[in-house]
């Protein structure tokens, strides 16, 4: 795939993506909104990705929204856009959204990289991921109700009290302050945080011990995680569970997993 704004780098199973408008800190331009929500919108049928490192270029990860442009937008939309109003707005609004829709909805699970700025729609971005590691200069926020907005937008309302609690979550979205890598990691917004320099080599073991599960059961997983955080009883979350048990446990991977872990070496997984 070739995009403008988005460098991928695949490595086996693994997609680095990489958000390259580096001289704007990556804001979300329109050309960036488009490739992100192609390239997720396709990566929900491509079992050859089992997993994507999301990142940004130079020394942020997404300082949110291209401010200037959208203005110039606003002014002269695109042919295919409704002009003006708030059907327009919502046009936008809902482009942009649905990226994190398309984040959550594919199986493969996404580990961002925080370096630098992570602000209102690069927060956003953060938060649909599934696991953060943070640079020591993660600085995330949300930055929308800085500027005359609400800070609810692109999800944030959704994921950020389910990762922090209700009381963190209701400081940082009333205040729009900014967490820095330090405090992320004492309130599990992210999980470790290393030197912006050693930030792919810290995603590696995580890559590692992915791969190295069954592909249908990593997917899986991940599916039912997204639906047991919303699931209105023990009991909608146990029958999603055993769904899940009795799939894989029909599948070749689930023999060559417990063979291999009678003698005690690595599984070769066939996906089948």
């Amino acid at each position: 795939m070739s995009y403008e704004t988005l460098l991928i780098e695949k490595k086996g199973a693994v997609d680095w993506v990489t958000m390259n408008r580096p001289d704007t800190l990556n804001t979300l331009n329109r050309q960036l909104v488009d490739d992100l929500l192609d390239y997720f919108g396709k990566l929900y049928f491509d079992r050859s990705v089992r997993i994507v490192v999301l990142r940004g270029a130079g020394r942020a990860f997404c300082a949110g929204l291209d401010i200037k442009e959208s203005q110039q937008r606003r002014n002269s939309p695109a042919p295919n856009e409704p002009q003006g109003g708030p059907d327009a707005g919502l046009f936008g609004q809902r482009r942009i959204s649905e990226i994190v829709m398309r984040m959550r909805r594919c199986s493969q699970p996404i580990i961002s990289l925080v370096q630098g700025p992570a602000c209102g729609g690069g927060f956003a971005l953060a938060l649909a991921s599934d696991i953060r590691i943070a640079g020591e200069s993660a600085r995330m926020n949300a930055a929308f109700i800085r500027i005359g907005l609400s800070a609810c937008d692109i999800g944030v309302s959704y994921f950020l009290p389910r990762l922090v609690g209700t009381s963190v979550a209701s400081e940082l979205m009333l205040t729009g302050r900014f967490i820095k890598a330090d405090r992320a990691l004492r309130v599990g917004l992210v999980s470790e945080v290393v030197p912006d320099a050693d930030l792919a080599k810290a995603a590696e073991p995580y890559i590692e011990e992915m791969i190295t599960t069954s592909p249908l059961g990593l997917r899986l997983t991940k599916e039912c995680l997204n639906m047991s955080i919303d699931a209105p009883s023990l009991e909608s979350a146990i029958n999603m569970e055993d769904r899940n048990q009795i799939l894989t446990s029909q599948t070749n991977d689930v023999r060559e997993g417990m063979m291999a872990f009678l003698e005690k070496r690595k599984p070769n997984y066939t996906n089948t």
